[in-house]
């Protein structure tokens, strides 16, 4: 098997688009209730659809990965996205900062690089 997308409740679409787009993603589809988005690099997709209520927290989290990832967050940063962390060495071997999504989605841009699939501790 394969993953294909995640998606994402939003309740008011209009803004979520506009958030993912100014994050440099490329909408694929267009609905009123639906929207796809591709990745800027790779072929992976990803989601939002509208939904009456968003649960408080879903423990959900969406990773988006850049090896760039300090430059990534100062050019979102200088553009007006607010974070909740600003990038930071963790001690799982990732470069991580995090922001919420107009949905209050947690978005978690990252670097990770061979450590992602194959960290000291992998089985």
């Amino acid at each position: 098997m394969n993953l294909n997308q995640v998606t994402l409740p939003a309740q008011d679409i209009a803004a979520s688009v506009a958030f993912y787009q100014r994050m440099g993603f490329v909408q694929i589809v267009d609905a009123p209730d639906y929207a796809r988005f591709e990745c800027p690099v790779g072929e992976a997709t990803f989601s939002i659809h509208a939904v009456a209520d968003i649960a408080a927290s879903t423990g959900v989290t969406v990773y988006f990965e850049s090896e760039d990832i300090d430059g990534l967050c100062a050019r979102l940063r200088e553009q007006g996205f607010e974070f909740l962390q600003l990038p930071a060495d963790q001690n799982w071997l990732w470069r991580e900062a995090r922001l919420a999504d107009p949905a209050g989605n947690i978005l978690c841009l990252y670097w990770a690089g061979e450590n992602r699939r194959n960290p000291p501790w992998r089985l």
